[in-house]
């Protein structure tokens, strides 16, 4: 049984079923607007049974309820103070979550969901050197905000990039975008459009699950 720890965002822990005898490949999931911490647990029974999952609560509560990581100015770009005080608190979460989980170092992904999706691309552009890769659902990519993306130290890392063609929250060519980019900075890009709206569907789940168990064994055979 792990312990799980204090940290600056609230977070649940979902141990692997299949347990390594060591270090995990380990996930944190990223949740969307007005969804808390539970909504992407239930992932984890579809994911490899060798992943540690941990899944994250935003920071901020909306007052319909549930929580955010920020508000817009307007779609695609975020409040600015609220983003980075998000981004300085995922950022400290994820250096508890190395320091007092058993991570394999090698071996840390981020999977997010619309804003989540957003934050994830964040975190592991900024920072590519402590992440190994990034589920990427209907979301976009953030610009102009306070990071500085290191394209030319993303070639490293893989990305599996997904959204739906009916998606009428963020448009599908917000994650062609990002596929662009991602290209040009010569990352390894899976990309996928699926017949869905704003949603993770049975198939595109089927195929990140995939995805990341092919990236499970690559780093195991390095």
């Amino acid at each position: 049984m792990i312990k799980t720890i204090s940290s600056s965002l609230h977070h649940i822990l979902i141990e692997p079923e299949a347990p390594t005898g060591g270090n995990h490949p380990t996930v944190i999931m990223l949740h969307g607007l007005g969804a808390d911490e539970h909504d992407l647990a239930g992932l984890a029974q579809y994911l490899d049974s060798r992943l540690l999952t941990i899944a994250v609560r935003a920071p901020y509560t909306l007052e319909w309820g549930g929580y955010k990581w920020y508000d817009f100015l307007e779609m695609g770009k975020p409040e600015p103070r609220m983003f980075k005080e998000s981004c300085d608190k995922l950022s400290d979460f994820v250096d508890d979550v190395s320091l007092h989980y058993p991570v394999d170092q090698r071996q840390l992904y981020l999977l997010g969901f619309s804003m989540g999706t957003v934050m994830s691309l964040a975190m592991a552009l900024s920072a590519p050197q402590r992440f190994r890769g990034v589920v990427a659902n209907s979301g976009y990519l953030a610009e102009n905000t306070h990071l500085e993306y290191r394209w030319n130290e993303v070639n490293a890392l893989g990305f599996f990039v997904a959204h739906g063609l009916y998606d009428q929250v963020i448009p599908v060519q917000a994650s062609r975008i990002i596929k662009e980019k991602l290209d040009a900075a010569k990352a390894r890009v899976d990309y996928h459009e699926y017949p869905m709206a704003h949603e993770i569907g049975q198939q595109s789940l089927s195929d990140m699950a995939r995805w990341l168990s092919q990236q499970i064994d690559g780093a195991k055979s390095m």
